[in-house]
C-alpha cells in the first residue's frame, strides 16, 4: 500500500489538543484538510507526522512549539499612539485587529492593553510558544 511522500496531495483528518487537554482546532464535522506534502503548507511537525501514514492509518503526535508555531518573541509586543487609530474604532483588549506593516503586508495583532494614549498590541501567533498534540487520520492520498 502506497504511503504519504513529499509531492503528494494528501487528505487527512485531525484533532489538535494542548498540554492543558483544550482543543484549540478538529477538522470534525467538516472536509479533511487537503495539502500538498513537502510544500510548507501547515506546520512542520504537521506534516512530519503525515508522511508515511498510508490511507486509514492513525497517529497521535506532540509536536514542541519550535515545530509548530515558534516561540513567542517579545519583539513582537509593542505600544503605537492611541490617535494613530480611527477615532470611530472602538478599541478593547483581547480584539484582534488586522493592521499593515511598512511593506503593505497584513498583520494580524491582538489589543493587549489600552491606556488613554497607547495600544498595545501583540502579534505573536496565539499557539506560539505552545506544545501541540494532534490526533491525525490519512483519509486520503490524491
Amino acid at each position: 500500500m502506497a504511503t504519504a511522500q513529499n509531492g503528494d496531495t494528501v487528505r487527512v483528518h485531525y484533532t489538535g489538543t494542548l498540554d492543558s487537554g483544550e482543543r484549540f482546532d478538529s477538522s470534525e464535522g467538516r472536509q479533511p484538510l487537503e495539502f500538498t506534502l513537502g510544500e510548507g503548507q501547515i506546520i512542520p511537525g504537521f506534516e512530519t507526522a503525515v508522511r508515511g501514514l498510508a490511507p486509514g492509518e492513525s497517529c497521535s503526535t506532540r509536536i514542541e512549539a519550535a515545530d509548530a508555531y515558534g516561540e513567542r518573541d517579545d519583539a513582537m509586543v509593542g505600544s503605537l499612539p492611541r490617535d494613530q487609530f480611527p477615532p470611530d474604532l472602538t478599541l478593547s483588549v483581547g480584539i484582534d485587529l488586522q493592521l499593515q506593516d511598512q511593506a503593505g503586508n497584513p498583520v494580524q495583532c491582538k489589543v493587549v492593553e489600552l491606556t488613554d494614549d497607547a495600544v498595545t498590541l501583540d502579534a505573536n501567533h496565539p499557539l506560539a510558544g505552545q506544545a501541540l498534540t494532534f490526533a491525525i487520520e490519512l483519509v486520503e492520498i490524491a
